[in-house]
């Protein structure tokens, strides 16, 4: 078992400097639906935080389904996270007051004193990552090297964090033949 405290610390490393997540709900017509929004996970302890209004579809979806998903990823550093958990709305004034600044007013005209606005909370379950070579010299050489090794994992990392089971492991899509 690893310690939660290096999971959280590796998982907030991972989300680093991304600021926007594709938040995933489960639709009333049981469709999957995406949309992106902006992410606040500074001093990440296994909550990601969104701004929403309070009569936005996704609330519908997450009142009759709170199990989502968040993606996201820094193209500059390589990563890409895919994150599980439950989604719930919040009352935490001073959390939000932490979350806003001024370029919100372009999502929320009225401020962050508007009634209608809402503070959204995913309680992170797991999350899958793949954290390659951030530079265009490390991608040349990943590629030339998985294509010279034939292992796709040549220089990546693609591991399973569960924050649950208090487990890292490569996520069960390495045990199927030829992914």
């Amino acid at each position: 078992m690893e310690d939660r405290e290096s999971q959280l610390r590796k998982l907030g490393e991972l989300l680093g400097d991304i600021r926007v997540g594709m938040l995933t709900t489960v639709a009333e017509d049981g469709r999957l639906a995406s949309r992106p929004l902006a992410m606040h996970h500074q001093d990440f302890d296994g909550r990601l935080w969104f701004l929403t209004h309070a009569d936005s579809p996704k609330l519908h979806d997450i009142e009759r389904n709170p199990r989502v998903n968040v993606s996201c990823s820094s193209h500059l550093r390589n990563v890409f996270v895919s994150i599980s958990g439950q989604a719930r709305l919040v009352d935490d004034r001073a959390r939000l007051e932490r979350i806003w600044n001024p370029a919100m007013k372009a999502f929320f005209p009225e401020g962050k004193d508007d009634p209608r606005l809402r503070l959204l909370c995913v309680e992170v379950e797991t999350a899958e990552y793949w954290d390659g070579p951030g530079s265009w010299i490390g991608k040349a050489l990943y590629l030339i090297g998985a294509r010279v090794t034939h292992d796709p994992h040549f220089m990546n990392r693609n591991e399973l964090i569960d924050l649950q089971q208090g487990q890292t492991r490569p996520p069960p899509s390495h045990s199927q033949p030829g992914l």
